[in-house]
């Protein structure tokens, strides 16, 4: 006789469908051999199998499943009944081993093909199951022939198997032991539970894999592959009360697989001060031991500590790990912190008028689904008959009444009494059951108006820590040269940890296997995220860069935002191409390409737009599903540490994003050594650039693209708007304090309207208001960090050694802080120095060239190694392309400076660079193209 599967938590979790209810297809095209097919079993899941077996084509002669529980159908009887389909529900099909010979007659009445079962938990007789002409096949929840047995899934967990998936397999006389179908696997995180593995991949694929493998059988093409019996196993039904009580003489890495391996169903339990408490939400806990409440576990040699994230347990090696959830033997739930509190389930709500109208409806509303006359306060909805499926059903009844109210499936699980279900409903609806805030401890502030509150920690994993050593730097705020705050300084074992949390990430965890779409969803959620904090954002950029207020909520923040909601519109959008090669006839090929991530990817940041720059490499990053390690300037890290908070409460998974401040030498050089890092983005110096590309080489070769320095030429036509021109350059120049990559480093103007030009430009230079870049009337903010004030004042020092004018400025404003006037330069030449080299700060240097000696202009223009920007002034089209095609620059710009938006790419030629970041271009840098050629006949 042959047991089919009968494991007791999917036959819980297989009446249900996953959170999100929908429908299934299979993008495989099959031909047209179908088959007439019995489905023998029960639940959601077997009915989506009919359901897609139908649609494929193949012929349902017959649906055997189980009788109505408690008057109500199973779904796979209900789907089968409105189709018209004969349907069975015979209690049992044998009787003291031996077949029930009308049942068997029945059965044999409708003259199936193929047997399939999806889910049974029933004893089929061997002369079904051999009755048919293809015999029969069954879906089992393990890597055959690993975890034979009822509960599978269950024992895959707690084994902490990396690997998960499931069988489908040829019935035969054992249990579990006939010959392969078909296999498929998934990765087993390390926090995976039962339901999750269940919802994610067992139930939406095993659908699919069912008409897979029927449309093998009915083409002749199904294999029957033998099983091994080298690594087979075979585990116990976890189905006694004592086969889930906890052992706390394990290692905590086993307690904590035991519970993830039995959450939801059955439940793993214990007894805590004195009462019968079953686990849920079981993590790893790596941190300190945390303050709080001790109380007593029977068995364990430890007591557990109650705290605000949750419960500590301990295990025998003496590592932790934290649950977040209790269920009490009556049913009811709470979260772990609240354990021996007064107040664990809040203050009763007295209800207002439209609150008690919402109360009747959702009566109405567990009285369809419990099928009972009377919902009484202390109905409980599990007890009453609920499972999962009725969960679903539940949540989604509640979100069409109040779509205002945000409720979860855990939601119903942890108040499963009416009162309690209508409590929660009704705290969610007046905002007074909001989920935990991500905590950490922050930095406290009242700047701005604003009370700011920002971390100063490393960001790894979703957590801020400090640095491996503890060691911490200042942050200045270049307005008075005062102390920010201390900031942790990353190690490079730091970096360590982080690109194996990256790593960890993107092999392993939700985010490598998260739909495209979702992935937008989130970065979307991020943008929206930064759109709501922008002030505090832009407040962090002008205390900690010094960059105007006004110009850091428009530009550093707002294009951030912007470059967010942009890539976050690309994540589904990333395809590759479909390419005819030369046939291997008589067969036939098909090749085509994938973008796929790179994997792991390191990124350097500046420090003239913090948050801009990495939004600019990082949203290109996440798009196609990389994983981040982030160096902000060890000048300006607050803003990205605020941004890493933002993430998490975005629902970026632990990992996908890590953020390290530090020094370049240790942090970035880590990053750069790494052989699991397998991409780096870098904006910075040109001297930086080489060295980064040395490093990238020496250590595994790593893809680079590079946007480094600058010296863009801006040529000024004499039949150019004047008035526009020198509005346009003084931004070219002057714009963020002149700390912009593609300032416009030398201006070229045309000899007959060059005096003009330079007086407009003074005369608009003093009315310029320097000052606090919190004022909202300032134009001009202080130089970002002393070393690189020193250097501007350098920089001008030798311009009027070697001769250049200094028309204005080129000294200190005399006032606390990094304040420097703008700066003039004129009758500059191209063998000084200022002529070839970046300033990266307030100066402009202008020349004068003939009119009308345009290859003259072009040569001089494009007579330095860098080639980041340009721009041209002229009313005259084809000068001004004439100038656009000869200016040897990445980006251009005609009549305008300054115009980068996020959907054009930008990046360099020469020593300023390669790759681009921004629009589709950027992408390329964060994609690997793999092409596939498939054979195929007929």
């Amino acid at each position: 006789m042959f047991f089919p599967i009968a494991f007791v938590a999917a036959r819980q979790l297989a009446r249900t469908r996953p959170l999100f209810v929908r429908g299934f297809s299979t993008s495989q095209v099959y031909d047209a051999n179908k088959m007439k097919i019995a489905v023998i079993g029960q639940s959601q899941f077997g009915t989506e199998v009919y359901n897609l077996l139908k649609k494929e084509g193949h012929e349902i002669v017959g649906v055997f499943t189980i009788p109505d529980l408690q008057g109500k159908p199973d779904p796979l009887a209900v789907a089968g009944e409105k189709d018209g389909v004969p349907t069975f529900k015979f209690p049992r099909w044998r009787v003291k081993g031996q077949s029930i010979p009308e049942v068997v007659k029945q059965y044999q009445a409708v003259g199936a093909d193929l047997n399939v079962l999806p889910f049974c938990s029933q004893f089929i007789p061997m002369d079904v199951i051999n009755t048919p002409q293809h015999g029969s096949i069954i879906y089992h929840p393990s890597i055959l022939p690993r975890h034979r047995g009822a509960s599978a899934i269950n024992w895959t967990l707690i084994h902490g198997d990396k690997k998960a998936g499931f069988t489908i397999f040829w019935a035969d006389d054992g249990l579990d032991t006939g010959p392969i179908l078909l296999q498929k696997e998934c990765y087993a995180g390390p926090n995976e539970t039962l339901d999750g593995l269940y919802n994610k991949f067992l139930y939406p694929e095993g659908i699919k894999a069912m008409a897979e493998a029927v449309q093998l059988i009915a083409d002749g093409k199904a294999p029957r592959i033998p099983q091994s019996e080298d690594g087979a196993t075979y585990e116990p039904m976890l189905k006694k009360k004592e086969s889930v009580q906890i052992n706390w003489d394990q290692p905590a890495e086993a307690l904590h697989n035991f519970i993830r391996g039995n959450d939801k169903l059955p439940g793993a339990w214990t007894t805590i001060n004195g009462e019968q408490v079953t686990l849920f939400g079981s993590k790893m806990f790596k941190k300190e031991v945390p303050e709080g409440a001790e109380v007593e576990v029977a068995g364990a040699s430890k007591p557990a500590i109650v705290h605000k994230g949750g419960m500590i347990f301990s295990g025998n090696d003496g590592k932790m790990l934290n649950v977040k959830n209790l269920q009490f033997a009556d049913g009811s739930m709470i979260p772990a912190k609240m354990f021996g509190k007064a107040d664990a389930g809040g203050a009763t709500l007295e209800l207002t008028a439209e609150e008690k109208d919402l109360e009747g409806q959702l009566k109405d509303v567990w009285k369809g689904i419990l099928s009972i006359a009377e919902i009484q306060g202390e109905t409980d909805f599990f007890k009453a008959g609920a499972g999962s499926m009725d969960v679903v059903r539940l949540v989604e009844e509640v979100l069409q009444r109040c779509s205002d109210v945000n409720i979860q499936n855990e939601d119903v699980y942890m108040n499963t009494t009416f009162d309690d279900f209508m409590q929660m409903v009704v705290r969610k609806g007046r905002g007074l059951d909001e989920p935990d805030e991500f905590e950490y401890d922050a930095i406290e502030m009242h700047v701005n108006n604003l009370k700011l509150e920002f971390p100063n920690q490393l960001f790894i994993n979703n957590e801020f820590v400090d640095a491996s050593n503890g060691a911490t730097f200042d942050t200045i705020n270049p307005t008075d040269e005062s102390v920010i705050c201390k900031v942790s300084k990353g190690t490079k074992e730091d970096v360590n940890t982080a690109v194996k949390a990256a790593k960890e990430a993107f092999e392993e965890g939700p985010w490598g296997k998260m739909n495209p779409r979702d992935r937008g969803k989130l970065m979307y959620r991020l943008a929206d995220l930064m759109d709501e904090h922008k002030e505090e954002l832009a407040t962090l950029e002008a205390i900690d860069s010094g960059a105007v207020y006004t110009l850091a909520l428009k530009t550093h923040v707002g294009m951030s935002i912007d470059t967010f909601r942009y890539y976050a519109g690309w994540c589904d959008k990333i395809m590759g191409t479909t390419i005819p090669i030369n046939q291997a006839r008589p067969n036939h090929n098909l090749t085509y390409t994938k973008r796929e991530p790179v994997g792991v990817v390191g990124l350097i940041v500046p420090w003239n737009y913090p948050l801009m720059m990495l939004a600019w490499k990082m949203g290109a990053a996440l798009t196609p599903g990389n994983t981040i390690v982030l160096k902000p300037a060890q000048v300006t890290p607050l803003t990205a540490l605020k941004f890493a908070e933002l993430a998490v409460k975005a629902g970026f998974p632990p990992g996908v994003i890590n953020i390290l401040p530090g020094a370049g030498s240790q942090v970035g050089q880590a990053i750069l050594d790494h052989h699991d890092v397998r991409k780096v983005g870098f904006t910075g110096s040109t001297p930086v650039g080489k060295d980064i590309m040395r490093s990238c080489a020496v250590s595994n070769l790593k893809r680079v693209s590079l946007e480094l320095g600058g010296k863009s030429p801006l040529v000024i036509f004499s039949d150019c708007d004047l008035d526009r021109a020198v509005r346009q350059s003084l931004s070219g120049c002057f714009f963020n304090k002149g700390e912009n990559c593609i300032a416009s480093g030398r201006l070229f103007v045309e000899e007959s309207i060059h005096d003009e030009f330079v007086t407009r430009v003074v005369e608009e230079i003093k009315k310029m208001k320097i000052g606090d870049p919190l004022d909202r009337s300032v134009d001009h903010g202080p130089q970002n960090h002393l070393a690189h004030f020193n250097s501007l004042l350098e920089y001008c020092k030798v311009g009027v050694e070697q001769g250049a004018k200094l028309v204005y400025g080129g000294d200190r404003v005399d006032r606390p802080g990094l304040f420097m006037h703008p700066t003039v330069f004129t009758e500059v030449t191209d063998d000084m120095w200022i002529a070839k080299e970046e300033s990266f700060g307030p100066v402009m240097i202008i020349s004068k060239f003939k009119d009308g000696d345009i290859d003259g202009m072009l040569k001089s223009a494009n007579g330095t190694e860098f080639g980041l920007a340009s721009g041209v002034f002229t009313k005259d089209i084809n000068k001004a392309l004439y100038v656009a095609d000869n200016l040897q620059a990445g980006t251009v710009f005609v009549n305008t400076y300054n115009k980068t938006d996020v959907a054009a790419p930008f990046g360099g030629f020469k020593q300023s660079g390669f790759g681009k970041d921004l629009g589709q271009e950027a992408l390329h840098e964060y994609t690997r193209t793999k092409a596939v050629t498939v054979e195929y006949w007929l």
